[in-house]
């Protein structure tokens, strides 16, 4: 497998950053991951967006338009002969002395992952299990999607290897917060619930779409402060990544949910899929 590294490709094996990166000595570093359908990356200009500004968040003098990641993309996926792919792309801040630093770092490394993806699967669901490790609070004024996983990385030893339980975690009140790679969702009547950004979660790019999208659906869409016993008589529950997409709860702390019968799952999922193909923004809805 072939990686892009700061402008060219290169195998996976040859690929090498310095021990002096403060990306691997303080986490200073971002990320985002999104799939490409066909050819096509789907909501990058969501993506680049709060990459641009978390960057700026973070003192990393970097910043990324749609026609550089598309030609870093091609060259990257062209070489690996991939047209459905998963995408991590990785900014970390770049060499510094051993100390923490608050100037600006000038010379990021930027790393793009990509690994082949098969196609969508019919019978996806999951069940979801309350953690009783909390969710950390954020770094700074809102949750980037940063280095710092240690949280979600002790969370996934809790929940297990099954992929197919994904772990919810709550915050130190109490509250549900998200899933441990997920945001998560319960629908009852027609309303769309969702935990509130107060409790310190990442807005996920798929989070803010399928707002987006049940809103047009002429769902009536809530985010707020909710215990789990919000989500116990849900007509329906899913989660959301960019990766998984929308995917259906069979099991939520025990209590059965409708899973992949899920009507109004079934009618997002359906609507997400007819954008994957076109989508460069939330904002084309």
């Amino acid at each position: 497998m072939y990686i892009y590294m700061n402008g060219e490709i290169v195998r996976k094996e040859e690929a090498r950053i310095s021990p002096f990166d403060h990306g691997f000595l303080y986490g200073m570093g971002l990320f985002e991951t999104f799939r490409v359908y066909n050819g096509h990356p789907f909501l990058l200009d969501d993506h680049l967006e709060r990459l641009n500004r978390s960057l700026k968040a973070i003192n990393i003098e970097a910043f990324y338009t749609r026609e550089q990641v598309l030609a870093a993309l091609d060259m990257l996926l062209g070489k690996n002969g991939y047209h459905n792919a998963y995408i991590r792309m990785n900014v970390s801040a770049g060499n510094g002395e051993i100390g923490l630093q608050t100037a600006s770092y000038l010379n990021s490394n930027t790393i793009i992952f990509c690994k082949p993806l098969p196609p969508r699967s019919a019978s996806a669901e999951k069940q979801a299990v309350i953690l009783e490790i909390p969710r950390n609070t954020p770094e700074g004024a809102e949750r980037l999607k940063s280095h710092h996983y240690l949280n979600n990385i002790l969370a996934k030893k809790e929940a297990g290897d099954d992929p197919g339980v994904e772990g919810i975690f709550l915050t130190r009140e109490g509250y549900l917060a998200e899933g441990i790679t997920s945001n998560l969702f319960w629908i009852r009547d027609r309303h769309l619930f969702t935990p509130s950004l107060h409790t310190g979660i990442l807005n996920g790019i798929t989070r803010e779409f399928v707002i987006r999208l049940a809103g047009k659906l002429g769902m009536n869409v809530q985010e707020g402060l909710y215990r789990p016993e919000a989500v116990r008589d849900a007509d329906e529950v899913f989660v959301t990544n960019s990766i998984q997409e929308i995917v259906p709860i069979s099991s939520f702390d025990g209590h059965t949910m409708p899973g992949l019968s899920g009507k109004k799952t079934s009618e997002l999922q359906k609507h997400y899929e007819n954008c994957c193909e076109h989508f460069w923004s939330r904002n084309e809805l």
